[in-house]
């Protein structure tokens, strides 16, 4: 037995000795000695009024009985859109308590980002929702070790927030590696919108428990504890019908009962359901009769509050002045409605009591007093976004002042990582209405608040806000557009993302905005695999770089006000700059000579280092722009400018909590940068956080392609090839292809993959096609797209001549680059299709051209082909040697055992 009336706390448990003894067993393993406790999940469900608050209770005592330290929350039901509200409930107390040498532990680097959303600290900028859901990964971990054992206990989980929910479906996964006991708390039934994460808690508990109706012997003790031993047997058994042995309602019904000074004698059974139903109290009859119309007022104000209820709040919600609120609060009080907290607040008994009293309000009432309560919630200093919940519930009046509000709430709830609870905000501004000037307004607002976690919601909404007849500022248009494009683009529709672009921006006056578009356009459609005019584009791209700087003078100097602040608005968006790296990027494409294209990337930076408008998190252009300068670097054998970009990347995401795609397009480039220099395990790791992240966002965008491209083409460098293999298959990894790719080489790698299965003719057509697509793009690089070689290696053996051509082809687009690792990569594939001793010749120059590059893991292959090429000689030997220790050092494990095996065979020509 435990401590814990059923219900709310008070008394004793009946018939859940099975719930406590699993919370004790539970609990004994997590404070095993010498660091040895072991996390697990514990569940417990059931239907309103069995008991769960009462259970919880009991493990949370003893959990204190055991030293644990305790993280206590308690969803709210009109406390759900208050994003974080659970979060803050656990963390608050016990962080807000520690030293500042504890707290600077605790948070490390991730303060800015988890302490907003713990309500600790003010925001910043805008936060993405994994990112902050990373961060408090971090510091819970941190804390656990700290304070450990900890058990963290939430009640009412079914009324969690959406952010909080969010955590900890994840953090359950990650309790188990630590010294904490997670306990939760739910209904059978929750929201839909959490059914998905409260399922899935469920199936990963450890042990769960569905709380069952009482038996009529316990039924009958209750009865007898409340109104003595001469109740008799068929009274017993009347109240456990009635009330089917709900432990909640058996007690509100003795209540009843015992005010009524009903004889507990079969006689009076009769009675029994009719006071039931009072006891249920659902009504507002009811409650006028039992507490008046004052301390009714009182209680319907705290039932707006919900939980943790300030009385000073709820009095002036209620318009009750010091005195008449104490008042109402003893009389709640005496009749168990309300009961007081340890730190001064007030609670309900149990949220049934609390759903009760809140339905009992009229709806005039009820939303007069949500209004009143999102005033007083913002007068006490609490902030917008815990006023924003009332304004949620008060009805459309097209008022300007409660738009303003939404919308200032919106971006704060941003700034703490609540997309979700910002777009509520901006969805009930937009059915206020705002005025028809302002609608296009929140329109975009609403748009750009998805544009990190929901790319449809944003293209819905900016679509609509481009198309409402007020329509936006010229500015604030073109941003609109830009963004919307983004959302397209990233949403695999490229093709519309560049015509959207092109459009607006014959619609848009000469100026940086309409210049801000045609740059757009060309980005766009620039990282489309497919054009029909991709030579065109390219000529077009150029000759618009050489009108920019004629336009950009004559801008500098007819500034709007004046020459400083034209020159100002030209350099705050970059367009030059842009336009710099579009041109880099297409002449590193086209396979020109690398000088050309590292001098296009050397004017776009400023002293060595990326402009603020090319920032890795500025919204001016995104990441793309940052992105494919670096990868120009990488491809022209600067390894030094990518990895300072890349790292820049992860670094500038880290800190801004972005933790979803865009930490993951800077991982999946990292990973990338580390294939080139031959690091293949620290690839194959940062190519796999890549996927990770990709598969939290979804199969089929660009980024989930590039990073199972990428990570089975590393495998496969490893060794493994039927891993590879395997990835490739669970992914589907094939055609049709995306039509955005940071990794065009995937054609090329799904020929390969082909090829190792055997099918060289299906290789052979997958090679050729993507080698006519690309040469019909311009696109010639054979670093970022080594098709012809590939190609060669399939059709030799069907069609040596031809095989021989396409691979001396290959030879002669690379030399055009300049770029040691294109050229002495096109001649190790050129060397596998020619015999002795021209093989060995072309391998031999490879390796001179390598061991220039930073392409260790191909100088590695060279090296072991060369080996192999020059038969039994000692310069075989000795290439074999050098190749077996690159290899080694690449973590090249299947090229090094190549090497072994080639030495110990002493190899032949």
């Amino acid at each position: 037995m435990a401590e814990g009336k059923a219900g709310d706390g008070e008394g004793t448990l009946h018939e859940r000795e099975a719930e406590i003894r699993s919370a004790a067993q539970a609990i004994e393993a997590l404070t095993l000695p010498a660091g040895a406790g072991v996390g697990e999940l514990l569940l417990y469900t059931g239907a309103a009024g069995l008991g769960k608050t009462a259970v919880l209770t009991a493990v949370r005592r003893a959990a204190k009985r055991a030293g644990c330290t305790v993280l206590f929350a308690r969803g709210g039901q009109r406390q759900c859109h208050e994003p974080f509200h659970v979060v803050r409930q656990l963390v608050r107390p016990v962080l807000s308590a520690l030293s500042g040498e504890e707290r600077a532990g605790v948070f490390g680097p991730w303060e800015d980002i988890v302490g907003p959303a713990a309500g600790l600290c003010p925001p910043g900028g805008q936060l993405d929702p994994q990112g902050v859901r990373d961060g408090l990964d971090f510091v819970l971990t941190r804390l656990v070790q700290l304070r450990s054992p900890v058990a963290v206990l939430v009640d009412d989980l079914h009324w969690a927030d959406p952010e909080s929910l969010g955590w900890l479906a994840g953090f359950a996964l990650r309790a188990r590696e630590l010294p904490a006991l997670l306990v939760l708390a739910c209904r059978d039934e929750f929201p839909d919108d959490a059914l998905a994460l409260q399922r899935g808690l469920a199936e990963r508990a450890d042990r769960r428990h569905e709380l069952r109706p009482l038996q009529p012997a316990s039924v009958a003790h209750l009865v007898r504890a409340a109104l003595g031993e001469r109740a008799e047997d068929a009274f017993c058994r009347h109240v456990w019908a009635v009330t089917a042995g709900n432990p909640y309602e058996t007690a509100a019904l003795l209540r009843e009962v015992a005010d009524q000074r009903l004889d507990p004698v079969e006689e009076s059974t009769g009675q029994l359901r009719e006071l039931a139903a009072t006891a249920r109290g659902m009504t507002l009859r009811h409650w006028l009769e039992r507490l008046g119309p004052t301390a009714l007022r009182f209680a319907w104000a705290a039932s707006v509050l919900d939980t943790d209820i300030r009385p000073d709040l709820a009095a002036a919600i209620c318009a009750q002045g010091p005195e008449t609120a104490a008042e109402s609060v003893r009389e709640l009080r005496r009749h168990r409605v309300l009961t007081g907290t340890p730190a001064g607040r007030l609670e309900f008994v149990h949220p049934l009591v609390a759903t009760s009293v809140y339905r009992s309000m009229p709806p005039a009432t009820r939303t007069g007093m949500h209004g009143v309560a999102a005033v007083e919630v913002e007068n006490a200093g609490l902030g917008l976004p815990a006023a924003s919940r009332h304004l949620l519930e008060i009805l459309p009046e097209g008022d300007g002042l409660i738009v303003d509000k939404l919308r200032r709430a919106a971006r704060e709830h941003l700034a703490i990582g609540a997309p979700g609870a910002a777009q509520r905000c901006l969805r009930r501004a937009i059915s206020e209405p705002p005025a028809a000037a302002d609608r296009a307004t929140v329109l975009y607002e609403l748009g750009c608040s998805a544009l990190l976690t929901d790319p449809a919601t944003t293209v819905n909404q900016l679509r609509l806000a481009l198309a409402d007849p007020y329509g936006l500022g010229p500015e604030l248009r073109v941003d609109a557009t830009f963004r919307l494009a983004q959302a397209l683009a990233h949403s695999n529709r490229l093709g519309e993302a560049a015509a959207l672009c092109a459009e607006e921006a014959a619609r848009t006056p000469p100026g940086p905005g309409r210049l801000r578009l045609e740059v757009a356009d060309f980005m766009f459609a620039t990282f489309r695999f497919e054009d029909p005019d991709g030579p065109g584009r390219s000529r077009r791209l150029a000759e618009f770089g050489r009108m920019l700087g004629t336009v950009g003078l004559a801008f500098t100097d007819d500034g709007p006000d004046g020459p400083a602040a034209g020159e100002a608005v030209f350099e705050r968006d970059g367009l030059a700059q842009a336009v710099a790296v579009l041109r880099c990027w297409d002449l590193t494409l086209r396979g020109v000579h690398r000088a050309e294209a590292i001098a296009l990337a050397e004017s776009a930076l400023r002293d060595g280092r990326l402009p603020l408008s090319l920032g890795w998190t500025n919204t001016t252009w995104g990441f793309e722009l940052p992105g494919v300068l670096g990868l120009s670097y990488l491809y022209a054998d600067r390894v030094d400018r990518a990895r300072e970009l890349f790292e820049e990347a992860v670094r500038s995401y880290e800190v801004a909590g972005w933790s979803g795609g865009h930490l993951g397009f800077a991982y999946l480039l990292t990973g990338m940068l580390r294939f080139r220099c031959g690091a293949l395990a620290a690839a194959e790791d940062y190519l796999r956080r890549a996927l990770r992240i990709a598969g939290r966002i979804g199969p089929g965008t660009p980024l989930h392609w590039d990073a199972v491209g990428a990570l089975a083409e590393t495998v496969a460098a490893r060794g493994r090839l039927e891993e590879a293999l395997e990835l490739a298959r669970e992914h589907a990894f094939g055609p049709p292809y995306p039509t955005v790719m940071v990794l065009p080489d995937a054609p090329t790698l799904y020929g390969r993959l082909l090829l190792a299965r055997g099918d060289a003719a299906g290789a052979a057509a997958a090679l050729a096609a993507a080698g006519a697509a690309l040469d019909a793009r311009g696109w010639r690089n054979t670093v970022w797209a080594p098709w012809l070689g590939h190609l060669a290696r399939a059709v030799a053996p069907v069609d040596p001549e031809r095989a021989r051509g396409l691979a001396e082809e290959a030879v002669r687009r690379a030399r055009e680059s300049g770029t040691d690792s294109a050229v002495g990569s096109a001649l190790r594939l050129c060397a596998a299709v020619h015999g002795a001793p021209r093989a060995a010749g072309l391998l031999a120059e490879a390796v001179r051209c390598l061991e220039r590059s930073p392409a260790r893991y191909e100088h590695a292959i060279a090296l072991v082909d060369l080996g192999e090429a020059l038969g039994s000689t000692a310069a075989a030997r000795s290439a074999l040697s050098r190749g077996l220790e690159l290899a080694a050092r690449c973590g090249a494990d299947g090229l090094a055992a190549r090497a072994r095996g080639l030495l110990a065979a002493g190899p032949q020509g």
